[in-house]
């Protein structure tokens, strides 16, 4: 595995507007899974830029559901950088399967998907995150933190300086 040092940047999320008042949290991607993470281990989605954040939201669809672009900032002391893709030279035969159909193995063959592994791994390492490249927009760059492995030393915040992110759920209570 290329093991790098994420320093200060910022990447980007598309927030559904029931959740965002939990930016920061990986409870989405732990409740069914994502590319590197299976169900039950909280992993947080980014995107190094915000129209790859929107193709990632859209996830292929015509027309995205609405949603509230979040900013965030970032250092991470130690992540798996896999962002140039595959390369035999640089990484083991496993990692060839990253970009698999995750969701076909999962959910229709009811198998444990070799990305899953592969974040299995990277979390045991001790990696706060892994960049990888994105499989809705080319040249796109993803980043996914395992919220498990941050330390003191690691910095991940969401960018609200007006405070303009909601508190709780309370406008999605139904009214009198």
């Amino acid at each position: 595995m290329l093991r790098i040092a994420l320093g200060t940047g910022h990447y980007y999320r598309y927030l559904t507007p029931k959740w965002a008042y939990l930016p920061l949290s990986g409870a989405g991607a732990a409740s069914g899974g994502g590319r590197f993470n299976r169900p039950g281990v909280e992993a947080l989605y980014l995107s190094a830029e915000p129209d790859i954040a929107l193709a990632e939201y859209r996830q292929g669809s015509s027309l995205p559901n609405p949603a509230t672009l979040a900013a965030y900032a970032i250092e991470l002391a130690d992540v798996v950088d896999l962002s140039a893709g595959y390369e035999p030279t640089d990484w083991s035969p496993e990692w060839a399967d990253w970009n698999c159909d995750w969701r076909w193995i999962a959910r229709v063959e009811h198998k444990v998907p070799p990305s899953w592994r592969l974040g299995d791994e990277a979390i045991s390492s001790g990696a706060r995150g892994l960049l990888f490249p994105s499989t809705h927009r080319a040249g796109g760059t993803n980043l996914v933190v395992f919220s498990a492995n941050l330390s003191a030393g690691d910095r991940l915040a969401v960018h609200d300086p007006n405070d303009m992110l909601p508190k709780d759920q309370r406008s999605w209570e139904p009214g009198p």
